[in-house]
């Protein structure tokens, strides 16, 4: 076996932006709470990362052999028999995402699309979306920390570095089990897409109201509670208890 190149750019990439964007919008919304000044801020990463979920799905369908769904579309006896593996020992090796990964992406992105779509209710106004998309974003961490401890358990079992896998893009397996091309302009597309449409959303956004219009579409989104509807809270309890008195 050589140093075969299994991962292309473009998968690598959305790996990266997904789990360091998510890190960075849950220390805000659960490590800072939605009284923080940099609250708002945790939507406008969530809006940026469903542009790259979007992509990684389209991707699913049209990438390379080992970005696309049906090459790590597992059944349930394939997932057993990889996690009994893992637990006693002989579990099989796979060149692309192991039945035990496949599952967990999958499920990951599940969770982000209802987080979007909950996240986006939420910014129009529908309150009842809140539960929903709090429940969601506790079940993403949940599996991802999963994952996580399924990627240090697999590493160690099999003294392979998959982590590093997900940085060079090459893991030690058959020439003909590699991919031709990393597609560097695919890459690059997503990345020109996801700047620019983050650009717009932070362009667009009005910190005293705390609202952004989405790029292109230009519906607005309220990203936290303003000033001016706090003020309002506290004069509406002020009259009740005047009223009391």
């Amino acid at each position: 076996m050589t140093s075969t190149l299994i991962w292309d750019l473009p998968t690598r990439l959305f790996h990266w932006l997904l789990a360091g964007g998510v890190v960075a919008a849950a220390w805000i919304a659960l490590g800072l709470g939605e009284h923080s000044l940099l609250f708002p801020y945790h939507a406008i990463i969530g809006l940026t990362l469903a542009v790259v979920v979007v992509f990684r799905l389209v991707w699913g369908f049209i990438g390379t052999r080992h970005a696309r769904f049906t090459s790590f579309a597992f059944g349930p006896r394939a997932v057993l028999a990889y996690l009994k593996g893992a637990v006693l020992g002989g579990a099989k090796k796979y060149v692309g995402h192991n039945p035990g990964s496949a599952y967990a992406i999958f499920a990951m992105l599940a969770l982000f699309v209802a987080l979007a779509v909950t996240g986006i209710m939420l910014g129009r106004g529908i309150e009842s979306a809140k539960e929903v998309h709090e429940l969601c974003t506790y079940a993403l961490l949940a599996v991802a920390g999963v994952h996580l401890v399924g990627v240090i358990l697999h590493s160690a079992r099999h003294r392979e570095n998959i982590t590093a896998g997900m940085v060079h893009g090459r893991k030690h397996a058959d020439s003909g089990d590699g991919i031709v091309s990393a597609h560097p302009l695919v890459a690059i597309v997503l990345l020109l897409i996801t700047g620019a449409w983050a650009y717009g959303l932070f362009r667009n956004a009005d910190a005293s109201m705390q609202t952004t219009k989405l790029p292109l579409l230009g519906v607005t989104l309220q990203l936290g509670e303003h000033e001016a509807g706090r003020e309002g809270e506290h004069d509406e309890r002020r009259g009740h208890d005047d009223e009391g008195d």
